[in-house]
């Protein structure tokens, strides 16, 4: 079981990095990502369903372990999907008290759920039989009202909460990275305040972008061959209002390419001789 399961999870984690490295727009990348791990769900549902455990702990293991890892990965999705399809369009003093009051909504659930949450922190297994193997829920255990709408043969009283830490300690972090950046953003206003009025987004893959910054670092474009690889990804992404996020490993991974080192600037040179003859034609 463990092996089969782990090459699904191995699977679906090079889905969702290709994903978070082509795809710059964070509801498209979220949709994406939702896609691909309801498949996902769908192939361990159906392993479930169709192998039988060996013993106890490896039904526990699955509904505490395996389960959670994906479907945590499902909530934090959709969660990002509906924060930021909700998101305001004003100021930045609005927008942090919007991500503040979702960080607030983070901290009801583990208050309300203390806990659990300290059982599974810390390890704890002596109430592993009730939490994570099927149809033994007991209702005294703070049930989620989620659980009678869901399979019986593909759910435990629990495995729910524990993929809902997951996603919210997934979430946190997300929440966070927003809010500093929103910070930072204040902290430079000089970075921002000489942008054009129109508001140019990139939407093409960030892996694009940043084929295209190395390749003008490189040729010394910038301030006489003296601007640093930082401040060109910073002003990119200003201007673009894009999230490189770790650039260099993205450009480690273009390094490492068996073919198509330069595919996105092969891909701008031929537009563009398309274009010039496409127009020489006229």
């Amino acid at each position: 079981m463990k092996k089969a399961i782990n090459i699904l999870i191995d699977g679906l984690e090079k889905e969702l990095k290709l994903i978070e490295s082509e795809e710059s727009n964070i509801l498209k990348k979220s949709e994406l990502s939702i896609y691909k791990i309801q498949e996902c769900l769908k192939q361990l549902e159906k392993f479930a369903l169709s192998n039988k455990f060996k013993n106890t702990q490896e039904e526990i293991s699955f509904f505490k372990e395996y389960k959670p890892h994906i479907f945590s990965k499902l909530i934090y999705f959709v969660k990002v999907y509906n924060i930021e399809s909700k998101r305001p369009n004003g100021s930045d003093r609005v927008q942090k008290r919007y991500l503040i009051n979702e960080l607030d909504r983070l901290k009801s659930f583990f208050d309300n759920n203390l806990e659990f949450y300290q059982y599974y922190r810390t390890s704890a297994t002596y109430l592993d039989d009730k939490y994570f193997i099927r149809g033994k829920h007991d209702i005294r255990l703070s049930l989620d009202t989620f659980f009678f709408a869901t399979n019986s043969q593909f759910s435990t009283s629990h495995d729910y909460k524990v993929s809902k830490i997951l996603a919210n300690e997934l979430l946190r972090i997300y929440l966070n990275a927003e809010l500093t950046a929103l910070e930072r953003k204040e902290d430079h206003p000089s970075k921002y305040q000489h942008l054009p009025k129109i508001k140019l987004n990139w939407t093409h893959s960030k892996t694009a972008l940043i084929e295209l910054i190395y390749s003008l670092h490189s040729q010394g474009v910038f301030d006489n061959n003296n601007a640093d690889i930082k401040d060109i990804a910073d002003y990119f992404e200003a201007v673009f209002n894009i999230d490189l996020g770790d650039y260099y490993r993205t450009y480690l991974e273009i390094r490492v390419r068996k073919s198509g080192r330069t595919k996105f600037l092969d891909s701008l040179k031929e537009s563009f001789i398309k274009k010039m003859d496409q127009q020489d034609e006229k």
